[in-house]
């Protein structure tokens, strides 16, 4: 199935941290945005993450819920929040099944040599369920003003 805007998101489960599994059904009546990064502690992720910790409080006045996803494990996930701050949770998804679900995993280039990895995207989800905007191919400078901006218009 392909996810499309305006479509119900498929509810899923995950490790997070924060000891709690993440379910995004629980978070109805709530606005999600969920942003798939590449890699923890690198510097493009970093300062992404950084920039959705300095804006979590516009975030919350807007209705809306914060959370990272990577392909990094718990522990990784957990050191890179505690040392970063992150205010928001951060979901393991060592199987890749929500990066699929999300069609994130795309082929990449390094150092001439290609690769499956995670495209740097970010998903606003509305209070009901359903998708409601989408970034791909993301480049960080600006980006999430541009998603705090869509979660305050969709709060209304």
């Amino acid at each position: 199935m392909t996810l499309s805007v305006g479509q119900p998101v498929e509810d899923f489960s995950a490790e997070a941290t924060g000891d709690t599994p993440f379910r995004l059904g629980d978070y109805r009546g709530k606005q999600v945005v969920i942003y798939f990064y590449p890699k923890d502690s690198t510097p493009g992720c970093t300062t992404e993450g950084g920039d959705f910790r300095d804006r979590i409080g516009e975030f919350e006045a807007a209705n809306t819920v914060v959370f990272g996803v990577s392909r990094d494990g718990l522990k990784s996930h957990e050191n890179f929040k505690a040392k970063q701050g992150f205010p928001f949770e951060l979901i393991s998804d060592r199987d890749e099944a929500i990066c699929r679900q999300f069609d994130v995993i795309k082929l990449k280039k390094m150092y001439g040599k290609e690769h499956l990895g995670v495209e740097r995207s970010t998903f606003l989800i509305d209070a009901e369920g359903k998708l409601a905007r989408e970034w791909r191919g993301v480049k960080v400078p600006g980006h999430v003003d541009e998603v705090l901006e869509a979660a305050r218009e969709l709060n209304g």
